[in-house]
């Protein structure tokens, strides 16, 4: 699940030609990869709460870009409050990232998901309380985790998990986890891409239909190119979560 080759196939859409905007009277906030960093978003959430105090009345949208878990000590956390209520917004959008699928991935065979172990999982396991006795070769250890964590799951986390969508479109953004294959229109993008892809999206140079906005790749700042708008600061490593405003043409960052 986590190797692909990616071919070349249909063009996509002419891209936009005018500067990306998005709709009149609306306010987006995106906020990048998280990786169980609770106490970093706490104090991001609070400083897009200032932020829309002291801004112009407008609708106001909250974008995840998923990878809510892993790495981080807070994964369990980090999930109630990303799923929790936002008071300082209209509207929050969850989207899916790939170690929200990589942990269904383990629940669901541990031989297909144990890679994500090496991807900061067992962060996540002791976040929720999984615990494995000693003595156990290898592999009785990994299905003794990942019966564990069937177990022990909330199930209002596990639809959650289940549940959160892969994209979402606002004005001329393009909000996804990893990227799309530029290759391809918007319309007929396939999931594993747009949760697993680097190259050819991130080097691709050219713009899109789309401006994407998008997590999974780290940088040490917000990447802003024509295509793209990169937001995964690694949180987790560096205590710098970052939250993209679009506004308008205006585009401009809050950040921990």
């Amino acid at each position: 699940m986590f190797g692909r080759i990616f071919k070349p196939r249909a063009a996509a859409k002419a891209p936009i030609a005018a500067p990306p905007q998005v709709p009149p009277g609306q306010r987006v906030y995106a906020i990048g990869d998280i990786h169980g960093r609770a106490d970093l978003l706490a104090r991001l959430l609070e400083l897009i709460a200032e932020d829309n105090r002291q801004a112009k009345p407008a609708e106001t949208v909250l974008v995840y870009v998923g990878d809510y878990i892993d790495r981080g000590p807070f994964s369990r956390e980090t999930v109630d409050i990303v799923r929790g209520p936002h008071p300082m917004v209209d509207r929050v959008v969850r989207l899916r990232g790939n170690h929200e699928e990589a942990l269904l991935a383990f629940i669901e065979d541990f031989d297909q998901g144990r890679l994500w172990l090496d991807y900061g999982g067992m962060a996540t396991l002791h976040s929720y309380g999984v615990r494995v006795p000693p003595g156990l070769s290898a592999q009785e250890r990994f299905a003794a985790m990942a019966r564990q964590l069937d177990q022990i799951l909330p199930a209002e986390h596990r639809e959650f998990y289940e549940g959160l969508p892969l994209s979402e479109t606002i004005g001329d953004y393009f909000f996804v986890h990893a990227g799309i294959n530029p290759h391809l229109p918007i319309a007929e993008q396939d999931p594993f891409e747009m949760t697993m892809i680097r190259s050819p999206f991130i080097d691709w140079g050219r713009p899109l239909e789309k401006v994407v906005v998008h997590g999974h790749t780290i940088s040490p700042e917000v990447e802003f190119r024509s295509w793209r708008i990169g937001i995964d600061t690694g949180a987790f490593a560096t205590g710098h979560l970052t939250c993209l405003v679009l506004e308008g043409t205006e585009q401009r960052l809050l950040a921990t």
